[in-house]
This record gives structure tokens, sequence and C-alpha cells, in this order.
């Protein structure tokens, strides 16, 4: 089977989030970046590819899948080992909610394009696009927070890491990056300190990717 091929951007938390995943699935991929900051996602080679334009985008079986979420459920059942999503109905349903909390809810409007929006067609202050930053991340992480405190272990559902971990740990990456205060949210915190400690977790940060700055 050729080796899988994900396009990536070092510091794209969408892309972060499938690295974790391959790498606790043990899954050998080549990585490509693609420079979110030089426009390279937007040029015709590869939305050629993916005509969305964004990262990440794996290319395996044949298959070229787009969209985290989707790609982290393709591998959760194509791969059995370390299962990302419970067995239980209701724990599953769950475990997807907090993940999509951060993916569909905090992530998407503190996107590159959607801040470089706020501040270049719409003309808003790097002050006023970093309060928009702040206050999006803290209610998101606020909701997440109280989610996932009742049935927490040392993960966000339990004492395994499930695909809502693979969700946070790139959002908190990038809330450091914008002194987002995070004192309030113990049971993420937990959950992220544990993270740390798992090597596909460190493997996939940003920092340890090629042509990371």
């Amino acid at each position: 089977m050729p080796k899988p091929i994900l396009y990536d951007f070092w510091r794209s938390s969408a892309a972060y989030r499938v690295r974790i995943a391959l790498n606790l699935k043990g899954v050998n991929y080549e990585s490509r970046q693609v420079d979110l900051r030089q426009g390279e996602q937007t040029s015709a080679e590869y939305r050629a590819l993916n005509p969305q334009g964004l990262v990440p985008m794996l290319e395996i079986d044949g298959h070229r899948l787009t969209q985290s979420l989707a790609i982290i459920n393709y591998l959760d059942l194509r791969f059995a080992n370390q299962p990302l999503l419970p067995a239980s109905a209701a724990e599953r349903a769950h475990v997807v909610a907090m993940a999509m909390t951060v993916a569909c809810d905090i992530h998407p409007l503190n996107n590159l394009r959607v801040l470089k929006y706020l501040k270049g067609e719409l003309g808003r202050s790097q002050d006023e696009v970093d309060a928009w930053y702040v206050h999006w991340v803290a209610e998101g992480l606020a909701a997440l927070e109280a989610m996932a405190a009742p049935s927490a272990g040392k993960f966000l559902s339990g004492n395994a890491p499930t695909g809502a971990d693979v969700c946070l740990i790139p959002q908190l990456y990038n809330a450091r990056r914008f002194n987002v205060p995070l004192d309030d949210y113990p049971t993420l915190l937990r959950a992220e300190e544990n993270a740390n400690q798992i090597a596909a977790f460190a493997a996939a940060h940003p920092d340890r990717q090629e042509k990371a700055e």
C-alpha cells in the first residue's frame, strides 16, 4: 500500500488534529507542507486536489479525504487499534459533541482566514482582532469544561484519549499563542497534561514539524 500523504501546515490546528490521530493509530505517513501564509492552499494545483483550498487533506487507500473530523472518523474505522470513539452510543455522542465544540464552534470563528478578513477587508485593528479571538475561545472553552467535567478522568472522557482530546490539544496550543487565560479550565488542563506524556501527541506538536518556526 502506498504511504499515506498528509497535506499539512505545521501550525494549522486542524492538521495538528490529524497528525495526532495518525500517530495514535500508528500510521506511517508523508507530510507535505502547504504554506497557508503564502497562500499555497489557493493555488490552482492544490485546488485541483482539494476544491476547498484548505488543510488538512489526506491521501490514503486511493482516497482524498478532507475535513479533519471526517479524516479522523475514517482512521478510526480503518484502524481498529487505539479507538478514538467509545462503543456506547451515549458516550460516543458525548465525545463527538466535545470534539465538535472545538472543531465547529471555536475554531471556525478564529481560523487564519477569518482573522485576516477581520483585519484586512473589514479594517479592524490588531487589538480588536485579538479581542475577537479571546472572546470566542474563552466562551467555547468554558462550555467544553462544563461538558467534560462530569465524566472526565485522565482525559476528557475517561482514562484514555478520544477524538475529543485530539481536538482539544491543538486548540489549547492556539489559545496560548493569543494569550488566552486558561486557569479556569482545570479539566481541560488535566487532559492536556496527560496527553503531553503520550508520544503520539508530542510528535504531532507544531514545533516538531518540518519548516516549523
